[in-house]
């Protein structure tokens, strides 16, 4: 999406003696659509060009656009990013095999030499750590949001993932959500900063999901490390500067496409991952009670998968989803319209919208409570 494609108008007028018969008005009408459509198209290029500027100038902490497609895989007919929206659609390229599911351990850091943590002011009580990476360090690719099936955005901080932490903060101080003692999982956790929050509240497990093994050994885990530590720091008067983390939440990591990554969430090699899947679809202790999510419904080919995951995975007796998304992601076809579709076809989950979040300019955010209304 972030890429702009050149217009070029072609008149394909009759000959002179044709127009001079219809009569010379027609001629005049033609010059003024022709002259009024160059001047818009002018003005509209020098809007663009204000627009990134500023952008570029005064860049957020957390980005306010739709994913970006790699160059050499999206080829859109039309497009506005800057503005949140445009024309074009999903790359028909069909996409490579999804790496395998694999679980990174918390000593697996490996933090490019360009990273830098910086500070997320949540409100004026809560400021999260979060790390800034380049993604050409990580990935080789630059000037891209999204390499479908390669790369998918976990090193850029989503201003969704921001809203979910505010929003989970407000259901926490107001009584209607409880961490202590949860079962939480974050998919598409990218920097984690809600699955942070949820272990500064006294969740007594986190697990963390993202697509690339890479976001969370550079990322992920280099965060939930600062963010503890920093915790300790402030509450237990540890030393400024000391580095060891002791954990009161069983903090794990998974990566993986998730259309397989729930088997790893129990434990067990690959001759009992069977019998962990049965368990878990019998057993509620052993899913999740909250499951978290931020803008991870921007693939309309994912969602059947994502939601699927979920009802593998959450407790179906009191289990909440909390997710974060916009409405529709212009170019990549998803939204919480369309997952909230899904959802509604199965008939199994009932939902809430707790907030929209707008700021005039960009795609609001919804933030949806989801929770079974039947055993699955």
């Amino acid at each position: 999406l972030h890429s702009s494609s050149t217009f070029r108008l072609q008149c394909s007028t009759p000959p002179v003696r044709a127009i001079l018969k219809s009569g010379f008005f027609h001629l005049q009408v033609c010059r003024t659509l022709v002259s009024h459509t160059l001047l818009r198209l002018t003005f509209l290029q020098r809007f663009l060009a204000t627009s990134e500027h500023q952008r570029r100038r005064q860049r957020p902490m957390a980005e306010k656009n739709t994913p970006q497609l790699a160059d050499h895989d999206a080829h859109p007919l039309f497009s506005l990013s800057s503005l949140g929206f445009g024309f074009s659609g999903p790359s028909n390229k069909p996409l490579p095999p999804p790496p395998p599911c694999t679980e990174v351990l918390l000593s697996e850091v490996s933090e490019p030499i360009n990273s830098r943590l910086e500070p997320i002011t949540i409100n004026d009580r809560l400021t999260l750590l979060k790390g800034r990476v380049n993604t050409c360090d990580v990935f080789g690719v630059s000037n891209s949001d999204l390499v479908p099936g390669k790369y998918e955005g976990g090193l850029k901080l989503w201003e969704g993932s921001i809203d979910l932490v505010k929003c989970l903060y407000s259901e926490v101080q107001d009584g209607r959500l409880s961490l202590i003692g949860k079962r939480v999982l974050e998919l598409g956790c990218g920097h984690g900063l809600p699955g942070i929050y949820a272990c500064l509240e006294g969740a007594a497990i986190i697990h963390f999901q993202d697509f690339n093994t890479e976001v969370l050994k550079c990322l992920t885990i280099p965060n939930v490390k600062s963010n503890l530590a920093k915790e300790q720091y402030q509450s237990q008067n540890i030393p400024n500067g000391d580095t060891e983390v002791n954990l009161s939440t069983q903090v794990r990591f998974y990566s993986g496409d998730w259309s397989e990554v729930h088997l790893l969430f129990h434990g067990g090699d690959d001759k009992d991952r069977e019998f962990n899947k049965v368990r878990s679809e019998r057993d509620p202790s052993a899913c999740y009670d909250v499951i978290l999510m931020a803008e991870t419904v921007y693939s309309l080919s994912s969602l059947e998968n994502l939601y699927g995951l979920i009802k593998k995975c959450l407790n179906h007796q009191n289990g909440v989803v909390y997710m974060a998304g916009k409405k529709h992601y212009f170019g990549v076809g998803g939204g919480t319209r369309q997952f909230l579709h899904v959802v509604n076809e199965d008939g199994v989950m009932m939902g809430s919208l707790l907030a929209e979040v707008a700021d005039g300019s960009s795609n609001p955010n919804s933030l949806l409570r989801r929770s079974a209304t039947t055993k699955l």
